[in-house]
């Protein structure tokens, strides 16, 4: 082979190697773009479900007891009443486009204020333990109240409320429920410096707690917090050091309500018994009254109605009578002595022997 053929042999050689290259090169670029095709279409599925799950994620339910508030980039969707969604299924964006308020209206909230009372553990709350205050307060750790007549007393108190307008309760206060708090503290505070420490504890337990809540009702009313107070227990104790004093002070207070209670029972049962008792002497009197006058009448007239034989012949109705009467009379006896008059006119004497024991015949001497 000469110098010719072999340069036409590789020159055909390299002609076959450039030919079978862009065919590999076509392959490869063909199954790279069926790969990114398929990748592009799976991204977009996945994009897609992503898009709803991120739509159906914006779903949400209001129950019956409460309202709520959908907030577009922090401002309120709608005005008013409007603002507010009820109860039911609703729709938002998800966040941070938007964001929903949930707001209970009919649910009880309470507040408590302890800023008068002494401190406990929750330890001891749950378990009722009353523990020794020590010779003195700690102003560290313990608060009180001062009363009208400059003595300190313990006070807690807890309001129960439910919102009335949502909107303003919510968006108007930073911490409305903070706002009521500060209310019953002012409510404490001033009341109890209207009551006296003895009232406050024992006497008027109940007028201080009514008073209390008058005054916190008031408070929040000025306010306009958009809540309703439904009920406020107070709570008030003297101080501890002195509980054992207070103790006796109560005991005391009982026996003297038992006594009197004792005395004032023993006094209306001897009131009802002497009023008894004066009802049935006037009920036997006006019957006896009754009888008198109605025994009375019926003997004048009796006497009305023998007047007039009376009159016609007195000796007849003399000797008439005597005989009635002495008739009734031997009627009920057992034995009879007839005594005949004597001749001479004069009374006859009846001497009667009364013995010991009866002697066997007739004692009667003539």
């Amino acid at each position: 082979m000469n110098g010719h053929e072999h340069h036409e042999h590789e020159h055909e050689h390299e002609h076959e190697h450039r030919s079978e290259a862009p065919e590999s090169l076509d392959a490869g670029s063909q199954a790279l773009a069926e790969a990114l095709g398929s990748s592009f279409t799976i991204i977009k599925i996945v994009m897609v479900i992503m898009f709803f799950l991120f739509l159906g994620s914006g779903f949400f339910t209001v129950g019956p007891q409460e309202k709520a508030v959908k907030l577009r980039f922090g401002k309120p969707v709608g005005m008013g009443e409007k603002a507010l969604l009820g109860a039911g299924l609703h729709w938002a964006f998800p966040y941070p486009i938007d964001e929903v308020v949930r707001i209970p209206i009919s649910q009880i909230q309470t507040v408590t204020s302890d800023n008068g009372f002494y401190f406990t553990t929750p330890e001891q709350e749950l378990s009722g333990e009353e523990t020794g205050g020590g010779m003195d307060l700690d102003p560290r750790i313990d608060s009180s109240l001062l009363t009208s007549d400059t003595n300190i007393i313990h006070v807690r108190a807890t309001l129960s409320y439910h919102v009335t307008d949502p909107l303003r309760y919510t968006f108007e206060f930073s911490d409305a429920s903070n706002a009521v708090r500060n209310a019953l503290d002012n409510a404490l505070l001033y009341t109890a410096a209207k009551f006296s420490a003895d009232d406050a504890l024992i006497n008027a337990q109940a007028q201080f707690q009514d008073a209390v809540q008058e005054r916190a009702v008031t408070m929040i009313d000025e306010e306009n917090l958009g809540v309703f107070v439904d009920n406020c227990y107070v709570e008030s104790k003297p101080p501890r050091q002195l509980a054992d004093i207070f103790n006796q002070v109560l005991i005391a207070r009982e026996n003297r309500s038992k006594t009197v209670n004792e005395a004032v029972s023993y006094a209306n049962q001897i009131t009802n018994s002497a009023i008894a008792t004066a009802a049935s002497i006037i009920n036997q009197a006006q019957s006896a009254k009754f009888n008198y006058v109605t025994n009375l009448v019926a003997s004048a007239q009796q006497f009305n109605d023998i007047l007039p034989y009376y009159r016609q012949d007195p000796s007849l109705f003399m000797q008439q009578t005597f005989v009635q009467m002495v008739g009734s009379a031997l009627t009920n006896v057992q034995d009879k002595w007839y005594l005949p008059q004597r001749a001479d006119g004069k009374p006859r004497e009846l001497r009667l022997l009364l013995n010991r024991e009866p002697p066997g015949t007739n004692g009667l001497n003539f």
